[in-house]
């Protein structure tokens, strides 16, 4: 009885329904890939903060003015793609009282931007 019963568990495990897990079988090769997209992910976040907070004022100024190279470069070290960077400038305006007093702010709405 044990026997018919693991290959059952073991067998609903490898399933292709969807599930928050994945198939048990490729999680060491998910768990590297996941590795690989955070490293990438905080050495890109890394860039986008120190500009932003090296050049903080000339952003905010860009992005009151609707555009400008500092908000530009922002956004290209953020990988922002260009058709969507006029939209996301828009939507920094309109939070502009919330990036003047919190950089941090600003780092993340880059980020989230990206996708």
């Amino acid at each position: 009885m044990r026997i018919p019963l693991s290959c059952l568990i073991f067998m609903a495990a490898c399933s292709n329904e969807a599930n928050h897990i994945g198939n048990p079988l490729l999680l060491p090769f998910s768990g590297l890939a996941t590795v690989f997209e955070n490293s990438v992910y905080n050495k890109r976040r890394g860039r986008v903060e120190v500009f932003v907070k090296s050049n903080h004022p000339a952003l905010i100024a860009d992005i009151t003015a609707g555009g400008g190279g500092h908000i530009s470069e922002a956004m290209n070290i953020a990988r922002i793609p260009a058709s969507d960077q006029p939209t996301r400038l828009i939507q920094m305006k309109s939070d502009i009282a919330l990036y003047k007093a919190n950089p941090g702010a600003l780092v993340t709405a880059l980020m989230v931007y990206r996708g």
